[in-house]
């Protein structure tokens, strides 16, 4: 056992320095999904939430690599789960992030990704699976009528998280990515 472990720790590439800026952007994920959930929601319609948690993993994925903030979507839909959630919510939850996780990194990958476009495209996509979730597990036909008002609400949750992450990578790349190497 011990050395499995001794040998999991000295193979593995990242740095302390790289490992504790992700633990500490996990935590900003958290702490922002935390108060998110205190706030009042931005439109009084069900479902529809601004995503301040993906503020970091939009970053990490610019930061990075879509490994790293594949790790950390994952670990923070978790963590929420297990501290505030339920089966259903995880559910919902892992359903919209997987959805939005790989169409973020398909559009990271284009030579002009921009992070407000690719943060919008992985809006559109997490209300376009949390509905297919609905779809599956509910059985209601309300997906076609719901489908475009979660559809708006992605594009402008995703151009405020983009905007927002956009000024965090200028602002405090050089700082998170140097912790990298």
């Amino acid at each position: 056992m011990f050395a499995f472990s001794e040998k999991l720790c000295y193979n593995n590439n990242m740095s302390a320095k790289k490992t504790a800026a992700l633990g500490l952007l996990l935590c900003v994920a958290l702490i922002l999904s935390y108060l998110e959930s205190l706030l009042l929601p931005p439109v009084p319609v069900p479902g529809i939430k601004i995503g301040l948690g993906n503020l970091a993993v939009v970053s990490v994925l610019y930061f990075y690599s879509w490994k790293e903030a594949g790790i950390l979507n994952l670990m923070r839909i978790l963590i929420l789960s297990l501290l505030f959630g339920n089966a259903m919510g995880l559910a919902f939850s892992l359903t919209g992030a997987v959805c939005s996780f790989a169409v973020m990194c398909a559009a990271r990958r284009g030579k002009n990704s921009s992070v407000m476009l690719v943060s919008m495209a992985g809006g559109v996509m997490h209300n376009v699976g949390q509905l297919f979730a609905a779809l599956l597990f509910f059985s209601v036909n309300l997906f076609w009528y719901y489908l475009p008002v979660m559809l708006v609400a992605g594009l402008l949750t995703g151009a405020l998280i983009g905007m927002a992450a956009g000024v965090l990578i200028h602002r405090c790349g050089p700082f998170i990515s140097e912790a990298g190497n």
